[in-house]
């Protein structure tokens, strides 16, 4: 089995994957309906939330999708630092809204003094912030944009993808005044891909009251209607239900804080690996993110040869996203990965860079 060190998918534990193969229920039975309602409670204690937590059979794009189908009969502000602040952004201009976009150089996180300029004079019905972007590697300070856009616009919803930081890194949702925070299975929950998860506070869904056109599938009414009664609208992915009910499990059994620690840890060595080799991290340690590190080896560094070296090692890394492909490699610390695995990693990429002979300065 291939390791992998990548920002998603990542490995999944034998025994989640297990718990997959449980026989199908009819998602209509009680039997199903009691593992649907435990698992969606559980999952709120990994938001810090004590609001509904939708589970749809999607990624992370298409609670996006959702965010601005539900809420968003005016206009909106997107922050945009990174790739995935950036689909936000198109998926909401695909669906006709009127969206203005506050965007920073990816190396740089969105800051509340840039929140509080953009919502100065403006009305917004919400505010989109990516909390971790795995194109680079940033972590944006998402309690102090929360506050910023509470004291300036308290009307305005606060919308977060934590795709890739959910159980990796802390984000209490009620706590910072969060009013959706969207996640997907495949990151650091460690699950298979498929599974959407929308954390949605009572705020927010008296605001989908008065949206127009919210569609259907991702209908934040009709999703809670079906909650209520531990179901949902179209038929649920049972067998990702299933495991997300025995990884949550796990979780707890780790526990939370030792969880982020343990992500946290990965982050610094990683970061400190990278410094020692004489290579340039994509961002600075104030904003630099605890799930995965961009190291920026300014096209020095064959990938594929690398990759391929690893591979044959039981171990896979991630290339550079989109323009900075063949120019940064990342390395993906998160889900169930341990330091020991991850100590595996580096010293195998020590070994490839001291056979070809890689220094930099």
């Amino acid at each position: 089995m291939v390791h992998l060190f990548v920002p998603g998918p990542v490995n999944v534990h034998p025994d989640v994957l297990a718990a997959m193969t449980q026989p199908m229920l009819p998602h209509r039975s009680t039997e199903f309906e009691t593992i649907f309602h435990r698992a969606e409670n559980k999952t709120r204690k990994v938001f810090y939330s004590q609001h509904r937590v939708f589970l749809t059979a999607s990624t992370g794009t298409g609670l996006q999708e959702a965010a601005v189908r539900n809420f968003v009969d005016g206009s909106m502000l997107a922050c945009v630092n990174g790739a995935f602040g950036k689909r936000w952004y198109t998926v909401a201009s695909a669906n006709g809204k009127q969206v203005d976009k506050l965007e920073t150089d990816p190396h740089q996180p969105i800051t509340s003094e840039l929140v509080t300029d953009a919502l100065e004079g403006k009305d917004y019905d919400i505010v989109t912030v990516v909390h971790n972007e795995t194109s680079t590697g940033l972590m944006n300070p998402i309690q102090e944009i929360a506050a910023a856009v509470h004291s300036i616009s308290p009307k305005t919803l606060v919308c977060v993808d934590a795709v890739s930081s959910l159980a990796g890194a802390k984000l209490e949702m009620d706590t910072w005044g969060l009013d959706m925070v969207l996640a997907s299975s495949q990151k650091c929950l460690a699950l298979p891909p498929g599974l959407g998860l929308a954390a949605v506070n009572d705020r927010a869904l008296a605001r989908a009251e008065h949206v127009p056109n919210r569609g259907w599938y991702f209908d934040f009414l009709r999703l809670e209607k079906h909650r209520l009664k531990d179901s949902t609208p179209a038929t649920p992915a049972i067998p990702l239900i299933y495991a997300l009910d025995a990884q949550l499990d796990r979780i707890q059994e780790e526990g939370l804080e030792n969880r982020f620690a343990r992500h946290s840890a990965m982050a610094a060595r990683t970061r400190a690996w990278a410094v020692e080799r004489g290579f340039t991290l994509c961002v600075a340690d104030s904003c630099c993110s605890q799930t995965v590190t961009s190291i920026d080896h300014g096209s020095k560094v064959n990938f594929k040869a690398l990759n391929s070296f690893l591979i044959e090692r039981g171990m896979r890394i991630a290339n550079g996203y989109g323009e900075t492909k063949d120019i940064v490699f990342r390395i993906g610390h998160m889900g169930e990965t341990q330091l020991s695995q991850l100590e595996e990693l580096l010293a195998a990429m020590d070994d490839y860079f001291d056979q070809v002979g890689l220094t930099l300065g």
